[in-house]
């Protein structure tokens, strides 16, 4: 079915239904083996998911978790959106998308800011004025880092997300500063920035689906906001590492503060290619014989040289996890609670290296970190409403969601500074 056609018979379902395409959004978390698709209906306090779809992508649409097939991952959108279309009943014109891959840079910065007047109370111009500069510095940073990894010194970025992590005033934390007076302001945020062709190709797919692009989100980051829900406070700290297909992406959050994204090319898509040579079988044979990997009728024979392909690629996985987390240094001690998502977080032998290993000894934990997959029955303020039982791969995707009705509706006013500068994080 073309969009164009889908569009007309689904506007007619819409007059028929008296459903209206502004009271919907739709996230799409677009990975290298599939399009994940999520419609679901706007409420004052919920969102209620109505429309599931899902489709795979073909091996040359992505690269690293980048688009590297417009057209192809247009076409496999189109598929992907037409099973939830259907499913809802509605098609929703505005999306939010994700997007991943090792040039998507995700740090937290600080400046320090010495005002001339301790005496006067610190107002909302001043405190835009402080984050321009914090952000400002880090988009400086991540342009250098593309620069050097492209080898590209022209190369443009586009600021992605950003959220408050830690404010504090002559050494005093607080939660919102308007109306304190002091001398140093020391404020951290996290933002993100992915260089401007990643972001074009995307507002491309947008413009071939005929989309309104309401957000782009970098993933491991909406994966976070999916687990620290509407508390606009919470203390929620934990590892959260979505594993897909073709990359790894790895985000640290600090009493409800994102501290950090790391993101590295070695997903489930890897392991698949290892069994494939080990055992002489197509890939697309030895991504069956992945997900099957837990069925007790796998013959020994099958089973021993399974298990070394996998093995040999876990190590090399384990040694991406390590030296991702190394680079949050500005931590003294790491959250002991890793959170899994993604469709390599099924793969048993990871939760297991994660959960029983030793590679975490040299790392700054505390103790050994529990391991959990994450349960989309856990994710506030997101329901489903459709009889779809959705996974840990869907994660992604209701994390979308969320930054997606940030962004539209802002964070709720309770005084709070991220209440009050949610849409200056956000510019």
């Amino acid at each position: 079915m073309s969009i164009i056609s889908r569009g007309k018979d689904l506007i007619a379902e819409n007059q028929k239904n008296l459903k209206n395409p502004a009271d919907y959004l739709l996230a799409l978390d677009i990975g290298t083996e599939y399009v994940k698709a999520l419609i679901a209906k706007k409420g004052k306090n919920t969102l209620k998911i109505v429309g599931v779809g899902k489709a795979h992508e073909a091996p040359t649409n992505m690269y690293s978790g980048a688009i590297a097939d417009i057209e192809g991952v247009a076409q496999t959108c189109e598929e992907a959106l037409a099973k939830a279309e259907e499913m809802a009943g509605v098609r929703a014109s505005e999306v939010v998308i994700g997007i991943a891959g090792e040039l998507i840079k995700g740090n937290t910065a600080s400046i320090k800011y010495r005002r001339a007047d301790a005496s006067r109370p610190i107002t909302d111009a001043e405190m835009e004025k402080i984050i321009k500069q914090v952000q400002q510095r880090a988009g400086e940073r991540a342009r250098r880092e593309v620069a050097i990894e492209t080898n590209n010194k022209d190369v443009e970025v586009r600021l992605i997300n950003s959220a408050l992590v830690s404010l504090r005033i002559d050494g005093y934390k607080v939660s919102n500063p308007i109306g304190f007076k002091g001398k140093e302001v020391v404020v951290q945020i996290y933002t993100a920035f992915a260089p401007l062709v990643h972001i074009s190709a995307i507002e491309r797919v947008c413009d071939e689906l005929q989309l309104d692009l309401v957000t782009v989100a970098v993933e491991p980051f909406a994966v976070c906001r999916a687990c620290l829900g509407d508390e606009v406070e919470s203390n929620f700290s934990g590892i959260v590492m979505d594993i897909g297909g073709g990359t790894t992406d790895i985000a640290v959050v600090d009493d409800g503060g994102v501290e950090g994204t790391k993101m590295f090319s070695i997903g489930g898509r890897s392991f698949t290619h290892q069994i494939a040579q080990k055992l002489g079988l197509s890939f697309e044979d030895a991504e069956k014989l992945k997900l099957l990997s837990e069925s007790p009728k796998m013959k020994p024979e099958i089973r021993k040289k399974f298990d070394a392909a996998i093995e040999r690629n876990l190590d090399v996985w384990q040694s991406g996890v390590e030296l991702a987390i190394e680079e949050f240094d500005q931590m003294e001690t790491l959250p002991n609670q890793i959170f899994l998502c993604g469709g390599g977080a099924g793969l048993a032998a990871i939760p297991e290296l994660l959960a029983t290993g030793d590679w975490y000894k040299e790392l700054p934990f505390s103790r050994r970190p529990i391991v959990n997959l994450i349960d989309p029955e856990t994710i506030e303020g997101i329901e489903n409403d459709t009889d779809r039982e959705l996974d840990h791969t869907f994660i992604t995707a209701m994390g979308l969601l969320r930054v997606g009705m940030d962004t539209l509706a802002g964070t709720p006013e309770n005084g709070s500074l991220r209440a009050k500068l949610a849409k200056l994080l956000r510019s």
